[in-house]
């Protein structure tokens, strides 16, 4: 009982993972193509953290991966740049 409820929270995290993960890489390219390169770039490379491929390279690799914490903060992090002061939302009137 306990093994099926550690197995769905696995999947919920991974599945919410790529959706964050899809979801800013789409930002980063919005920003590449519509704003500005440069944080475009940063925004593709910064989705990268949020796809569970990358974390089990950096786990395997390197013998850590970045928390779940790190994550929800950078996320908050990427929104309020992208909604607050990027030129992408003035785009589309948020």
């Amino acid at each position: 009982m306990i093994a099926n409820s550690a197995n769905s929270n696995s999947a919920v995290l991974s599945m919410m993972s790529w959706i964050f993960g899809i979801a800013f890489f789409a930002i980063g390219v919005l920003n590449v193509f519509l704003v500005h390169p440069v944080p475009g770039v940063f925004y593709l490379l910064l989705s990268f953290v949020y796809f569970p491929p990358a974390n089990a390279i950096l786990k395997e690799r390197f013998g850590f991966s970045i928390p779940l914490v790190v994550k929800i903060i950078l996320g908050l992090v990427i929104v309020w740049f992208t909604l607050g002061v990027s030129d992408l939302a003035e785009m589309f009137g948020l």
